[in-house]
């Protein structure tokens, strides 16, 4: 026998036993047997079924899709904004390039906003969630509660030109008062507010690196030593400066004062 052959046998041998093995193993594993079964899954609308129930059932899909948008509401309707470009902003001013990571960054943010949110998130809390689950109002009550103190926050950072650039793009009419202005037009004023005031924050941290930056660079230049990246020199200069005057707390501070 040759061994083209004898590896043509071995094959066919081998595929009789793996056919043999599969279909003990269908057979082993059939429904109703004691092997493992797969659970059957069925979704359908009864046709007896009231419509109230199928009110409960789309309700209850709005507030998956709610929950699913909750990164962008994080993002949009809460202090994360500004706090994380102004850390964005620190971390290029001293030319660490990945450090603190990203992932520390937005931890950082994320907890800071916590704290900054948490009188909002009380209010809530407070007139909102404790009497829904205590069954004491509906479900639109208490989503109307829940959107007030978040408008407050929101209103109290705004400014006056980005709310009525917004309410001039919408066409509707100039409300009254702070009630009649819709979520929609608050929202994006808000976002636009909040990037203004972290650049502005982030102009103030760059001046004292930008000027130690040119401090280098002209010695580096008067001493001749023009191949020289003045970044690679004033690198450790600006750590020291950040460390000395407390950099992390002053950032901080700064940034949870300016929303008080």
């Amino acid at each position: 026998m040759t061994i083209a052959g004898f590896a043509l046998s071995c094959a066919a041998e081998l595929s009789g036993h793996v056919a043999m093995a599969a279909e003990s193993t269908r057979q082993n594993y059939m429904p109703g047997t004691s092997g493992l079964t797969l659970p059957s899954l069925s979704l359908s609308f009864a046709n007896s079924q009231k419509p109230a129930d199928v009110v409960s059932v789309l309700r209850i899909v709005m507030m998956l899709t709610v929950l699913s948008l909750a990164p962008a509401i994080l993002i949009m309707m809460t202090s994360f904004t500004r706090i994380v470009v102004v850390l964005g902003f620190v971390r290029q001013a001293l030319g660490t390039q990945q450090t603190p990571p990203n992932q520390l960054i937005v931890g950082l943010a994320l907890f800071l906003s916590l704290f900054v949110m948490a009188p909002t998130w009380k209010a809530i809390s407070a007139n909102a969630l404790e009497p829904y689950m205590a069954e004491k109002i509906d479900q639109q009550t208490a989503m109307d509660r829940a959107l007030g103190p978040i408008r407050e926050f929101m209103f109290n950072q705004t400014r006056e030109k980005d709310l009525e650039l917004f309410l001039s793009l919408s066409k509707e009419a100039k409300p009254q008062n702070r009630a009649a202005v819709a979520t929609y037009v608050l929202i994006p004023a808000f976002v636009i507010s909040e990037l203004k005031t972290a650049f502005q924050i982030g102009f103030m941290i760059y001046l004292p690196f930008l000027v130690l930056d040119m401090v280098v660079a002209s010695v580096l230049m008067a001493m001749g030593m023009m191949m020289l990246p003045p970044v690679v020199i004033s690198l450790p200069f600006k750590l020291l400066l950040f460390v000395l005057v407390d950099g992390w707390e002053l950032v901080v501070g700064s940034l949870v004062k300016s929303f008080g």
